[in-house]
């Protein structure tokens, strides 16, 4: 299989291996905060999938988002809230449907 040109995933990749790089706060903490930014910038269902993934790796759970998104609320708002919270709800439903597609058929 050829190698895939992603210069915007690239990019994407460099920048946050050097922010691990210079920050004071461990991987954990990186991602926390990372959703919380998540909400208040208004993401869309993508980034969620990528941060989401990343922490399940580094072992938060999801009461551990959950406090996050209690934390922020009253910063971002009701509405940037409740817009994450469905972002996180359709990547959960996507990643819960890709898991019943075949290898087969996922691959052709």
């Amino acid at each position: 299989m050829p190698e895939q040109d992603t210069p915007i995933l690239d990019l994407i990749e460099g920048m946050t291996a050097m922010s691990l790089e210079v920050t004071s706060l461990d991987a954990r903490d990186v991602m926390l905060v990372r959703i919380a930014a998540l909400v208040a910038s208004d993401a869309p269902p993508i980034s969620y999938a990528l941060n989401l993934g990343a922490a399940g790796e580094l072992d938060v759970d999801a009461e551990e988002i959950r406090g996050v998104f209690a934390a922020i609320a009253p910063i971002v708002g009701t509405s940037r809230t409740a817009a994450a919270v469905g972002n996180v709800v359709k990547v959960l439903a996507l990643s819960e449907l890709a898991a019943e597609v075949p290898e087969e058929t996922a691959a052709a």
